[in-house]
């Protein structure tokens, strides 16, 4: 990866010690951005499969990002802003991260090594080698320092909960703010918009949201919400924030849920998927776009308009796209030259990507040299909020993601929880708007009709 030219106005210089060496950052961006600009791919090591392990999705979903972060260690470095000073260390990785020493296992165990098995029914052998085993195998040591002391906890009561604030949770927050409808919108990055700022580009998406476009007090950035619950009081969504001040838990009372957390960026089963170098669509999209981060050469397999929009984009940004394979059928008549319909695609390389090859319709294998190889695939829809709060989840055999039961406004087998966008299904941003503007028109009239009723 390599910063793009303008790079330089997107914050200030700093440095970061990882593990003792010196490495340039832009304050504020994710760690884990800087660390790849720099040309620090491998993260962590897998020591059970010997893999390295490098940032796949940037949304905090994958786990092959984590680091020990000023000694606190599994720390997504795709959410955490760089600071100066800030001090990295890699985990499961001896002697380092670039050299596995356990390689050698695979000589004396070529089918894989099971440790539940190594000296089962032996005394105290099979004990040490369970211990040696499970300190391998953890994620980095505990911290030496006191454990800290609990958040503190702000509760906050309002009418409706809104969860994100991408196309649909912004279109959902406008109908409310429209009708005088006091509620609260959750956005867990700093800024509003989601995929409207920083996905692949859609030719008839919603423009990014405007400056002063919802009040203040209406919003809040940095909050992860983490659960929606019951207690004694109610149903609540439990949320940390991390804006302004220290951080806190959150616990937000509402009569009416809007759930708009989007979806996961999947990964493609093909072989060498987790090398880092591999990114998500819309991690390479986030990269290029917010942090002026892309890599030299690409390949890009997938399907569906995503895979398209993003061979467009990263040519517009300067990378040289070496292969667009589409693994669902034919390249459409507007595709870029050189798209191709494929199959059996596999990343090649050691500690990193440096090639990519698939096989063409006529059954020749074709590879490319690249430092990247980007997957573009509908994402999977983040349900884990709406089930929790009693939504119907159902596997989707047409689209193959499981995705929250809702009618065309959004109402779920749960009366007060209502879904928009990536959640229900791969949305397109307009088609997410829509889904939330529905969805809140929706609620605004149950309200009403309860309020009516004498029941909320």
């Amino acid at each position: 990866m390599r910063r793009l030219p303008d790079a330089a106005s997107r914050g200030k210089s700093i440095t970061m010690d990882l593990e003792g060496e010196t490495v340039p950052a832009i304050e504020g961006e994710p760690v884990a951005c800087s660390l790849i600009a720099a040309g620090e791919s491998v993260l962590a090591r897998s020591i059970k499969y010997h893999r390295a392990r490098g940032p796949y999705c940037f949304s905090g979903a994958c786990s092959h990002c984590l680091m020990r972060v000023d000694g606190l260690p599994n720390v997504y470095t795709c959410r955490v802003p760089a600071r100066d000073g800030m001090k990295l260390e890699r985990q499961n990785a001896y002697p380092s991260a670039k050299v596995d020493v356990f390689e050698a296992i695979d000589w004396f165990f070529p089918k894989g090594l099971d440790h539940h098995e190594m000296f089962a029914g032996v005394p105290v052998a099979e004990q040490v080698m369970a211990k040696v085993a499970r300190q391998l195998a953890g994620l980095g040591l505990l911290p030496t320092a006191p454990a800290p002391e609990r958040l503190p906890v702000e509760t906050v009561r309002t009418r409706v909960a809104v969860v994100g604030a991408g196309a649909a949770g912004l279109a959902a927050a406008q109908v409310l703010a429209a009708q005088g409808l006091p509620f609260l919108l959750l956005e867990r990055d700093s800024v509003l918009g989601g995929r409207l700022l920083s996905g692949v580009p859609e030719a008839d998406a919603p423009p990014p949201p405007a400056e002063g476009l919802l009040a203040p007090e209406r919003v809040r950035t940095r909050v992860t919400v983490i659960g929606l619950f019951d207690d004694e009081e109610g149903h609540l969504l439990a949320a940390v924030s991390e804006g302004t001040g220290e951080p806190r838990l959150v616990r937000v009372y509402a009569e009416r849920f809007l759930l708009a957390p989007g979806g996961h960026p999947p990964m493609l089963p093909f072989e060498n998927n987790d090398l880092p170098g591999v990114y998500a669509s819309h991690a390479a999209s986030l990269l290029v776009r917010r942090y002026g981060v892309a890599p030299e050469t690409a390949a890009l397999v997938g399907s569906g308009p995503e895979l398209y929009a993003l061979a467009r984009l990263m040519t517009e940004r300067g990378t040289k796209v070496v292969a667009v394979v589409d693994l669902k059928g034919s390249p459409p008549a507007d595709a870029p030259a050189g798209a191709v319909h494929g199959s059996e695609p596999k990343a090649h390389g050691h500690n990193a990507v440096s090639g990519f090859s698939y096989q063409d319709a006529s059954g020749r294998r074709v590879k490319v040299a690249c430092d990247a190889v980007l997957v573009a695939v509908a994402p999977s829809p983040s349900f884990e909020l709406a089930r929790q709060g009693g939504a119907k989840v159902e596997y989707d055999e047409a689209r193959e993601v499981f995705a929250v039961v809702a009618d065309a406004e959004g109402r779920t087998e749960a009366p007060d929880v209502y879904v928009a966008g990536d959640v229900r299904g791969a949305r397109s941003a307009a088609q997410a708007a829509a889904d939330g503007r529905r969805a809140a028109e929706a609620l605004v009239q149950s309200l009403t009709q309860a309020a009516v009723g004498g029941k909320s």
